[in-house]
């Protein structure tokens, strides 16, 4: 006689003979977690105690993590080659001598790290410096007016610009470097293409300079088109030909020719200095300075 329990079937069916399961899906093992991105960091040298604590509070504002403040050059380029900053704001006259420290120490962060991003500030106009950092290289580079730092959104903005690798000038140094440049291709663009290069200088987008004067994109491009035309640039980049337009626009590097008798050059470095002034005064009410778009 068969026994009971043969007779009854196994209530888990088929799956009851463990080399006849189905296998199940599988669950996957958590894998590594993904390290957020922290913040962009930045280091501060100015001497003033006051305006370095403000611009402490201004640079966490935008974002970034304060990594080091200091109050002369040599500490700054040892805070730099210590924390690796992607942003260093550096005042132009520091100790010891509170003359252009803060410059060269930027010029030798620019050309030992070329990836931190440079925003100069600067009691007064000092044309020279501005040029030379140009001169240096344009990618992630400042220089503004220390009276800038009172408009705080504008100011982020422009920290913002410089290190995402754009361009900030103060529309007060733009003027000056335009006043001393010498004549040169440029005496053959219109006044509205000039007033196009002028914001193009300050930093602005096709789209930021279309909004301050009022015209469409595609004007603005037509007028960019018509004057890298104009100058005679070599063949490159769109991008890189902006910059060279722009440097060609500041004259950096140039040297003003001398007067010569019955006229000539003189009598076009003053007419081209006349030009740039009225050009100048649209700058200055065109914008609160750099870096706005």
């Amino acid at each position: 006689m068969p026994e009971l329990r043969d007779a009854i079937p196994d209530p888990r069916g088929a799956a009851a003979d463990p080399t006849d399961a189905t296998p199940g899906p599988r669950r996957e093992e958590p894998g590594p977690r993904r390290e957020e991105p922290g913040p962009r960091r930045a280091v501060i040298a100015e001497d003033s105690v006051l305006l370095r604590m403000g611009l402490v509070k201004v640079v966490e504002m935008a974002g970034f993590e304060v990594a080091a403040e200091v109050g002369d050059a040599q500490a700054l380029l040892a805070a730099v080659e210590e924390h690796r900053p992607d942003l260093a704001l550096v005042d132009v006259r520091m100790p010891p001598g509170f003359t252009d420290e803060g410059v060269r120490a930027a010029l030798s962060i620019r050309r030992s790290r070329p990836s931190t991003a440079l925003l100069l500030l600067s009691q007064y106009v000092e044309e020279r410096y501005a040029a030379d950092l140009l001169a240096a290289n344009t990618s992630g580079v400042g220089y503004l007016l220390k009276q800038r730092v009172a408009d705080v959104e504008e100011f982020i903005e422009a920290l913002r610009r410089v290190a995402d690798g754009g361009t900030a000038l103060d529309p007060q140094v733009v003027a000056q470097l335009l006043v001393r440049r010498s004549s040169d291709p440029l005496d053959r663009l219109t006044a509205r293409e000039r007033d196009v290069l002028a914001l193009m200088a300050e930093g602005r987008s096709n789209a930021g300079i279309a909004a301050q004067l009022v015209v469409s994109e595609s004007a603005v491009a037509k007028h960019i088109n018509s004057i890298l035309s104009k100058l005679d640039l070599p063949r490159a980049d769109a991008d890189h030909r902006r910059v060279l337009a722009v440097l060609r626009f500041l004259g950096v590097g140039a040297q003003e020719p001398g007067p010569t008798v019955g006229g000539g050059p003189a009598q076009a470095v003053d007419g081209r200095r006349a030009t740039t002034r009225r050009s100048s005064d649209r700058v200055r009410e065109a914008a609160p300075y750099a870096g706005r778009c």
